[in-house]
């Protein structure tokens, strides 16, 4: 069932604010920080650093830092205000390349999208919150007006139900659990943690995909994802792969 979310958690927006104030993020004041402005070498570092086979899990409070990001979409868009649901629907809808709602890509994987021949890229972000514009400037591809997406795979030492998928992103975003739709993100918005929550799922034992879509037109572009039980605690136990 397709789901629309359209109530913040105030509290936990309320951290996130103060959280990105004291870490100096330019997602609530849309300007470029300070490492972008004298970037002259366009590298992912220190946003992105390759993703290891090593075993990875969520960071303390519960956000999962380790995906597969495929090289920016490019879109035409002039304004963020045309992000209506039915708009997002029909954009994230379209089938940009061969098996896109169910390949595992590989690092280094290639698609043709139209005439863009795009890669993806196993990387895990050090902070909370993966910086989908510094992925595409470091890569010197086109940063605004972009569609980007994203698979990640979260193991589970056992089924685990009344599980939430709480989800935050800088512009429009839909997001889909072992092939379901989840939740989505409409109009302009900025990123705050746990923004919008999908109703109550179940975690299966063993593999669970999470797969996302991100579409940005003028600002920065991210996201943060995690995983809450039943009382809105991030999921303990979990681990992060990539196949």
């Amino acid at each position: 069932m397709n789901i629309k979310c359209n109530v913040v958690l105030l509290a936990a927006a309320f951290l996130t604010l103060a959280g990105l104030e004291s870490q100096g993020q330019s997602a609530i004041s849309g300007k470029i920080d300070p490492i972008t402005e004298n970037d002259t070498t366009r590298s992912l570092a220190p946003f992105f650093v390759p993703a290891t086979a090593s075993k990875k899990t969520p960071n303390t409070e519960g956000f999962i830092q380790r995906w597969l990001l495929l090289e920016p979409i490019n879109k035409s868009i002039r304004s963020n205000l045309v992000f209506t649901e039915n708009y997002l629907k029909t954009q994230f809808e379209t089938n940009y390349f061969p098996n896109q709602f169910t390949v595992i890509p590989k690092d280094g994987e290639k698609v043709k999208v139209g005439e863009q021949e795009l890669l993806w890229h196993a990387l895990e972000s050090p902070d909370f919150n993966v910086k989908l514009f510094r992925f595409a400037y470091g890569l010197r591809k086109q940063t605004y007006a972009v569609l980007f997406w994203a698979v990640t795979i979260i193991n589970s030492p056992r089924e685990i139900k009344n599980v939430r998928l709480a989800v935050g992103s800088n512009g429009g975003s839909i997001w889909w659990l072992n092939g379901k739709e989840a939740v989505i993100l409409d109009g302009d918005r900025r990123m705050v943690m746990d923004d919008c929550a999908s109703t109550r799922l179940t975690l299966n034992k063993g593999k669970n995909i999470i797969r996302g879509a991100v579409i940005n037109g003028p600002g920065l572009s991210d996201f943060c994802v995690r995983l809450l039980d039943e009382k809105g605690d991030p999921i303990k136990g979990l681990t992060i792969s990539l196949q």
